[in-house]
């Protein structure tokens, strides 16, 4: 049997620190990986300089020309303004008629001191706020620069995860390439909206828990390593990453509510998973002991936490007078949960129609993506000399292969998971990664009537990717596969990633309002739900 290379899609161990050692017959991408590790100066860092590269083009892609348009883009005209008279008042106000104009001409201290009702929470704005301090508020790099920082974030992020459950750089760069490329990472992390944000601390939440998971089957696997079963498991009070995934998703939820079915899907998913090791190191007792010993261990160093991170982005509201139903009562605390119910019953009951509206039945099939962004200029006007005029656009569309692509791969794990077939176990990774795409995808199916959008799909995008680079792994196929297969599979995974960039490549202008003629941007009209 030939040695496991760092292409195999069976090798789950820790990354080598050795050079990588040669197959009986080595593919072309194969000896190109080893050339890469094996090259003085390079080899030794491999695995951190191909992530830096990845993320580094990341960077780039968001923060090219990034004060292009110096537009209020979509909802900007409400997060940008709000970010604002945060960062001044501690709390969201209200602007008078016409605020957008003065604002974008620098006049930026014409808001009211009347407290503005908002429905997200303040952290993403406060967020925002930061790039004010660096940039200022004349600029467009002042709003949108810590959302670029955050998408960027975001890929090296994936790339960690990647490589934790692959063992493999060059999957995790594979990964992170492709949420560098894809128009919805772009875009998003080109504009002032929350979403970014909170597919970061997402993100961040998922790789402690993962991080965890390796920590806990060691700990569980040496407790049952006697001659004799135990009865009962260790109750396990030291586990920081879990305090730290809490914290993560209490973050999560201050930028947007939907933040709270990641928090109760992965309570559930580290009480299912710590049942499963008990009961694989052999413990007698494992359901009782995972949850009704560790369970409440868990949710205490799980919640809390979460409780308290999100209950400290309110402070700037809660030490001023002037927020929103801030004088609703006496107690600043009381008068917080007259607020929140506030925020709720708009929430489930927002049924105003919008164009770009999409439900979540929708999302898959990629019927009606939103455009964030969209000006025509006649000929000759502002540099377009095109005879059909130019045209600016940013749209919230990913990249179509990669999405299509991801979707399918999402089909493929869940059948995998459900029948795994004749003599194989069910592969926990696959299960990881439906976890991820259940809790930001299954609790938008319940609100069919409520007004949403199609680009809050970006929370699913990285896992939807992890589905893929794991779907794409088989079809590369294993290290002890004859070489004629994994050539064949390499190739079709090279060829898919190469037609992937073209199709970013194609797309790129219209993510970033980039002026193309007007003929070019009918061209990625592929249907008419698209316009």
């Amino acid at each position: 049997m030939q040695p496991a290379s760092d292409l195999d899609p069976e090798r789950t161990g820790p990354i080598p620190t050795d050079p990588l050692q040669p197959l009986a017959r080595p593919t072309v991408f194969e000896r190109l990986v080893l050339w890469l590790r094996t090259r003085p100066g390079v080899g030794g860092l491999w695995h951190w300089l191909a992530p830096a590269l990845v993320t580094l083009l990341a960077a780039v892609l968001r923060l090219f020309n990034l004060g292009h348009p110096h537009a209020l883009v979509f909802d900007e005209t409400y997060y940008a303004k709000d970010a604002w008279t945060l960062s001044r008042l501690g709390y969201e106000s209200k602007w008078p008629d016409g605020a957008d104009e003065a604002f974008l001409s620098g006049d930026t201290m014409g808001f009211l001191t009347d407290g503005s009702f908002v429905v997200h929470p303040p952290l993403g704005k406060w967020l925002i706020a930061l790039g004010y301090g660096a940039f200022g508020a004349d600029t467009a790099w002042g709003w949108r620069f810590a959302a670029a920082l955050a998408g960027t974030a975001a890929v090296l992020v994936l790339i960690l995860i990647a490589r934790r459950l692959t063992g493999s750089t060059v999957w995790a760069c594979i990964a992170g390439l492709l949420l560098a490329v894809d128009g919805l990472g772009i875009v998003l992390g080109r504009v002032a909206l929350l979403d970014g944000f909170l597919m970061l601390f997402v993100l961040l939440a998922f790789w402690f828990v993962l991080i965890d998971r390796d920590r806990m089957h060691t700990r569980i696997a040496l407790a049952a390593s006697g001659e004799d079963p135990p009865s009962w498991g260790p109750v396990m009070w030291s586990r920081p990453w879990i305090l730290a995934a809490g914290v993560a998703l209490g973050a999560a939820t201050a930028v947007k509510w939907s933040g709270l079915y990641v928090l109760a899907a992965l309570g559930i998913y580290l009480v299912v998973t710590d049942t499963l090791e008990r009961r694989r190191a052999g413990i007698r007792r494992w359901f009782p002991d995972a949850a009704l010993r560790q369970g409440p261990v868990t949710f205490l160093l799980f919640v809390p936490v979460a409780a308290l991170v999100y209950l400290s982005t309110w402070t700037g509201w809660l030490v001023t007078q002037g927020g929103y139903d801030r004088d609703s009562d006496a107690n600043p605390f009381l008068a917080l949960g007259n607020y929140h119910q506030a925020i709720y019953n708009f929430h489930v009951g927002l049924t105003s129609g919008h164009s770009y509206a999409s439900p979540a039945w929708q999302w898959p099939l990629l019927l009606r993506p939103t455009s964030m962004y969209w000006q025509k200029t006649d000929s000759g006007v502002d540099g377009c000399d095109m005879a059909g005029g130019c045209v600016q656009a940013i749209s919230s569309i990913p990249n179509p292969l990669i999405w299509y692509a991801g979707v399918a791969a999402i089909v493929f794990l869940a059948v995998r998971l459900v029948w795994p077939g004749s003599g194989r176990s069910r592969d926990w990774r696959e299960a990881f990664v439906l976890t991820g795409v259940g809790a930001t995808y299954i609790p938008w199916l319940l609100y069919a009537e409520r007004t949403i959008f199609q680009f809050y799909t970006i929370v699913i995008v990285p896992f939807l990717i992890l589905a893929l680079v794991l779907s794409l792994r088989r079809i590369a196929g294993p290290s002890d596969a004859p070489t004629d297969r994994r050539t064949s599979g390499q190739g079709a995974v090279a060829a898919f990633l190469l037609v992937a960039v073209a199709v970013s490549v194609f797309w790129y202008p219209l993510w970033t309002a980039i002026e193309v003629p007007y003929e070019f941007w009918r061209l990625h009209n592929w249907m008419f739900s698209w316009i």
